[in-house]
């Protein structure tokens, strides 16, 4: 067992099957010393786990669920990765994350809702998780998705 899989194992973090993409792409791509994965979205099971706007208020997804679905989405992420490289010890560093969160009008907590996504890859990746990051705001996402994160690793 590599040392990233014992990692999970102690975290208690299981990393899903890579999601089946919605169109014409690839979940990632290894180019030389880099993976790119597409944006990931909150998938358990072949299922989002939740759609809406994220916000306070009635009928919105709140913040703190928001981020959650981030890590989800991360862990997704990190899936696709292993995908194209097979073992996540080859990974050096995660470059960057970019995360986007539709919101409510109004809402400004993209960044910390994408810290759902940043906190885990820390946790997995240590040092090697720390990234560069963009937390953006959308009208929508993709089936009504409340977050999508993708993310550049450098590998060996």
């Amino acid at each position: 067992m590599s040392l990233v899989e014992r990692r999970l194992a102690e975290l208690g973090i299981e990393l899903p099957a890579v999601a089946s993409p919605l169109a014409a792409y690839a979940p990632a791509v290894l180019d030389d010393d880099r993976v790119w994965t597409s944006g990931q979205l909150p998938f358990v099971a072949g299922e989002l786990a939740a759609t809406g706007k994220v916000g306070s208020g009635e009928g919105l997804v709140p913040p703190e669920d928001a981020t959650h679905l981030a890590r989800v989405a991360a862990l997704n992420a990190v899936a696709a990765v292993r995908s194209v490289v097979g073992d996540l010890d080859r990974v050096v560093r995660i470059v960057k994350v970019v995360g986007f969160v539709a919101g409510a009008p109004g809402f400004t907590g993209q960044a910390a809702v994408v810290n759902g996504a940043s906190l885990v890859l820390k946790e997995i990746f240590g040092e090697a998780g720390v990234h560069a990051r963009s937390a953006v705001g959308v009208a929508a996402l993709p089936l009504d998705s409340p977050v999508e994160i993708e993310l550049i690793a450098r590998i060996r």
